[in-house]
Parts: C-alpha cells; structure tokens; sequence
C-alpha cells in the first residue's frame, strides 16, 4: 500500500462510475471540490483532438474527458511528483488509454505543444503574477487556432480574470457562477 494513500473518491458521471484514489497533501482529498466539479459538467467539447489538463492533481478533470472523448489525446501535468503518481494510477483504475501525465511547472514540459483544448482549476494561492503568466497567458499562447482555454476560479479572483482578460484583448466570457466559483471560457481566434 502507498503510504501517502488517503481514501478512494467515487464520482460519477454520465453513466460512468470513476474511482479516484488521494493522497493526504493533494488538494481536494474529501470529494472532487466543487470547481472541479463545475468544470467537468459545463465544458463543451468540439471534437477537441488535444487537450492538456494543466494542474491535474489527482487526474479527475482530465481522465474524465479522456475517458469520456476517445478520440482525444489528454495531457495531464502537475508541479507536484505525487499528483503525478497519483494521476498516473488513475489513468489506470479507469483504464483510460488516450492519456498519460507527468510533472512540469507551469507548461515548461509541453512549451513546444499547441492544444485544442486547455482546462484549469486555477490555484487562487500563487499570486496575480503567477495565475495570469501561467494560467492564462502562456496557456492561451498554445492553444491551436479556435481553440479554447476554459478556466475555473474561486469568485475572490474574480477581480483579476477579466482584468487580464481586457489588458490583453482576449475572448473572454463567463459561462457559469455558483456557489464560491466561477467558470470562463477563453477561446483563441486570431
């Protein structure tokens, strides 16, 4: 048994029952919080081809889209080596094959990609700096032509995100609020 192993999360979704194992230091150990949860219900998908799940976690954001869009090769990164394992072990309790996962701070590791598709829970503790270079900026710099860049924050930076939105001319809308989050699609076309 791993030792930093916590407890399984059973989250269900369309149909599918995924089975999720956490460790303690991971975020997010009680249940898929409910950012994650609103990313994965409101995303729409276009046949996206590639998609990066950028700060995965434990993987629940990206293999459910992986699991749930076969065609599409899912990226799954994280800064932290455990989330990685995690993800890793994941991908395979839900015998996902069209994703793997690997540690990169910020997009260092896939800086060389372009993707149709790019999904965040954003970490509200990095600072402005960090979220708007790293999960917005530089993100959205990789997305392919038409492609889309869908975010989830707590509502406190709600006072950012369209800040960064309107200095930088970006394609900025917000699809969902509720409950402590907010969820906006950032869509790339010129």
């Amino acid at each position: 048994m791993d030792p930093y192993f916590k407890k399984e999360i059973i989250y269900p979704y369309k149909g599918i029952k995924f089975v999720f194992d956490v460790a303690h230091t991971l975020f997010s150990t009680f249940a898929i919080d409910h950012g994650t949860d609103m990313l994965i219900r409101h995303t729409v998908l276009n046949h996206h081809k590639t998609i990066l799940d950028l700060g995965c976690g434990y993987g629940p954001i990206g293999i459910i889209l992986a699991k749930t869009n076969p065609d599409s090769q899912v990226t799954m990164i994280d800064a932290d080596l455990l989330a990685v394992r995690y993800t890793t072990t994941n991908i395979r309790k839900n015998q996902v094959a069209n994703a793997m996962a690997f540690g990169s701070v910020g997009m260092e590791a896939v800086i060389d990609k372009n993707f149709d598709l790019i999904v965040t829970n954003i970490p509200a503790k990095i600072g402005d700096a960090a979220i708007t270079q790293e999960f917005i900026l530089t993100p959205y710099a990789h997305l392919s032509f038409g492609g889309e860049l869908w975010i989830v924050v707590v509502n406190a930076l709600n006072r950012l995100i369209p800040q960064v939105g309107s200095k930088n001319n970006l394609d900025m809308k917000l699809v969902r609020k509720r409950s402590g989050h907010s969820l906006y699609r950032i869509k790339k076309s010129n």
